[in-house]
């Protein structure tokens, strides 16, 4: 993915893991004693709020990010979309054939969403920084 297409591809690339990622909370909240080995103090709203919680990482992200604090925004997403990972706990509990098929479409659907925009979000922070040191060189070069 070369770093033009990230940054067109960021808002996309940002719902389509937030979708992802609500899917999967929306299964597990809804057939949370069907999820092997999951604690019994988990209940259906904790884990709505624990989604709205990471959801607004991601929004506070984007936000600084389209208000010009490109670094700060993209480390934020970068957290975010790390988040996307955690779903891959659920086969430390229990292994991959003990969770029905919805169980693992949700879980990698979201993990396969987190990576893309996770290197779309490393792509554009790499281009950044390149960006920033040529304004440092040039401004260098004139003084």
């Amino acid at each position: 993915m070369n770093t033009l297409i990230a940054e067109r591809a960021l808002p996309w690339l940002l719902v389509t893991y937030s979708a992802a990622s609500f899917l999967h909370f929306a299964h597990n909240a809804e057939y949370l004693a069907d999820y092997p080995n999951l604690p019994g103090w988990l209940s259906r709203s904790q884990v709505y709020l624990a989604w709205l919680a990471i959801l607004a990482t991601g929004i506070l992200g984007y936000v600084l990010y389209r208000r010009g604090r490109y670094l700060v925004g993209l480390a934020v997403l970068a957290v975010y979309a790390g988040v996307g990972f955690d779903g891959l706990l659920h086969y430390t509990r229990a292994p991959f054939a003990a969770h029905t098929t919805a169980m693992n479409v949700t879980i990698w659907s979201e993990v396969v969403a987190a990576a893309f925009l996770f290197i779309a979000v490393m792509k554009s922070g790499a281009e950044r920084v390149r960006q920033q040191r040529a304004a440092g060189d040039a401004r260098d070069a004139r003084a």
